[in-house]
């Protein structure tokens, strides 16, 4: 199948003033080198679906725009298509497709079909093969109705959906996708999920996704490459990391009567009582995994009378705190 992206001993690197007083910064300033990605090295082959993941300031970001050429490495390479991305070919940038979520491309002050027609332009694609293609994708997407009302009109969800259609109207054969279900409702994620995994099998698009959902990353993607301190600490299927994910589990109870010294000590044998949990209304949150969770459960019904239960997956902070913390 061959790789599309190869990156090697990439580096970003930033010059940061220290603080130290006015007169000092003035006229002989201090500054300390950051590194927002340190040594990272990964190849992506044609169609894969990869997620990047890791906390905030992992370096996730950075390394994206560093693949479409929106900064410059400080070292190491970067091939995508065959191509320096920061030489900004225009050969090159016609072949990928860009969406971060918190930055709108689309004109406000334009209809939808407005802005999908200037892309169009911008492109050279044929009209009838536009009209098509952007009728095709606002189905997928269930927005057929709202393409002539002004993008500012439109709610975040629906200005999303277009934004995904602008990105990939030219039929790019890479897409990068930077937090693109930030700040959407339930429905609207769900749908977005389903359309990028559906063009991204149908199509063989190469999909680049970071995300803080681990549902983004469960629904669309099939690769997972785990950033944390600019440093590259995993690298394998989703299945490792859902089976890893899903091990671990939050059990929340609200009793009828606060829990004994004696009882919360028991409970030690098959989980781990959160410190931060408030219990001043007897509710309690323990952490546990699937093959101890059940005789939990079982111990702490023959204590005490249950009002509530509830089990909670392990937020995905935690997932990264506890399985890939990189030094």
């Amino acid at each position: 199948m061959g790789n599309i992206i190869e990156v090697r001993n990439l580096e970003k690197t930033y010059r940061v003033r220290q603080p130290n007083g006015l007169l000092k910064n003035l006229f002989r300033p201090d500054y300390k080198t950051v590194h927002a990605v340190k040594d990272i090295s990964f190849d992506v082959a044609r169609g894969e679906a990869i997620a990047f993941l890791g906390p905030n300031g992992a370096g996730k970001t950075t390394t994206i725009k560093m693949m479409t050429g929106l900064i410059y490495p400080s070292k190491g390479t970067v091939k995508v298509l065959g191509y320096d991305p920061y030489s900004r070919d225009e050969n090159f940038l016609s072949r990928i497709g860009l969406v971060m979520g918190n930055k709108a491309v689309l004109n406000w002050d334009l209809t939808a079909n407005q802005s999908l027609r200037l892309i169009k332009n911008i492109y050279n694609l044929n009209d009838a093969f536009a009209q098509k293609r952007i009728a095709e994708l606002a189905e997928l997407l269930d927005v057929q109705t709202l393409l002539n009302t002004q993008m500012r009109n439109l709610s975040l969800g629906e200005r999303m959906k277009m934004e995904l259609i602008g990105a990939i109207l030219h039929n790019p054969e890479i897409l990068f996708l930077d937090e693109p279900t930030i700040g959407l409702d339930i429905l609207t994620k769900k749908r977005v999920r389903t359309f990028l995994r559906e063009i991204q099998q149908r199509d063989k698009i190469t999909l680049i996704l970071t995300s803080h959902d681990i549902d983004d990353i469960e629904a669309v993607c099939d690769r997972v490459v785990m950033i944390n301190k600019g440093i590259k600490c995993f690298d394998d299927s989703i299945e490792v990391l859902v089976d890893k994910y899903h091990q671990n589990r939050y059990l929340r109870f609200v009793f009828e009567l606060k829990l004994s010294d004696l009882q919360i000590e028991q409970t030690k044998r098959w989980g781990e009582l959160e410190k931060n949990c408030k219990n001043d209304d007897n509710t309690y949150l323990f952490k546990t995994n699937t093959e101890k969770m059940i005789p939990l459960v079982s111990y702490l019904l023959s204590e005490n009378k249950v009002l509530d239960m509830q089990i909670e997956s392990v937020p995905l902070e935690d997932v990264v705190a506890d399985l890939f913390t990189c030094n």
